[in-house]
Order: structure tokens, then C-alpha cells, then sequence
């Protein structure tokens, strides 16, 4: 991920499983607004994920790769999924959502991650 380092995690509680073990986050205005431009699909694959907070909603203007994004409350509860965004779409706003993950493509289906689900995110500052 092109300008970000990875440095958490975000854990499906729920499901006791790992959502991404190389979570970089966005949380300046120029990184949430860059967010995965520039990235390849190699440099984005499974385990990978990028948390952009504050976000209600997210683009894939000039990707090249379709992502799994998963918006979350402030509580970390999982209240909408989008599947395989395709480049060059936009996401729905959720005025519920505090901020979301994007992930690889088929990381919300291989996991199991539904609405209601808990996500825990560690960042190492928080370890």
C-alpha cells in the first residue's frame, strides 16, 4: 500500500477470526482521500487491509482491483458490507458508520463477516 505502513490488526470477535494481520490505517485528510490509489492487487492481498477513520462511505475511482469494504460503528459493530466493489464505483454513505476497512476482494465471504458482527482493531500503539 503505496505511503502507508501496516501496523495492527482488525479481529472478527464474532467469529474469532482475522479480518487483516497487516492493517494500515488512514486517518489524515490526504490519506483517506488517497486510500489505496496506486496500489496493485499484489500489493493488496489476503491479510492486507487499510482502516480509514474517519469514513461513512468509500470510492474505487482509478483502482484497478475490486475490495471488500466493511463499515463499522464506533462500537466496532459491522453495519453494512460491500462485496467486491468493482473500480470506479461509489459505496454507499452510512451515517451510522464511524469508519471502515477496506480488505482483498472475498475476505468478508471467506470469513463469514455478517451485520451485527464485533471487530476489535489493535494498532501497535495500543498493544
Amino acid at each position: 500500500m503505496p505511503g502507508l505502513v501496516p501496523c495492527g490488526q482488525a479481529f472478527n470477535q464474532t467469529r474469532q477470526l482475522y479480518l487483516a494481520t497487516n492493517l494500515a490505517v488512514a486517518q489524515t485528510h490526504w490519506s483517506r482521500l488517497r486510500g489505496l490509489l496506486g496500489a496493485s492487487a499484489g500489493d493488496f492481498r489476503n491479510g492486507c487491509g487499510l482502516w480509514i477513520r474517519p469514513c461513512r462511505g468509500v470510492h474505487t475511482l482509478a483502482m484497478r482491483f475490486p475490495i471488500d469494504v466493511v463499515y463499522l460503528d464506533p462500537d466496532g459493530t459491522v453495519v453494512h458490507l460491500e462485496r467486491e466493489l468493482r473500480p470506479w464505483r461509489f459505496a454507499p454513505v452510512r451515517m451510522q458508520a464511524a469508519s471502515v476497512l477496506e480488505l482483498p476482494q472475498n475476505t468478508v465471504a471467506s470469513t463469514g463477516t455478517a451485520l451485527g458482527d464485533t471487530i476489535e482493531i489493535k494498532m501497535k500503539e495500543d498493544v
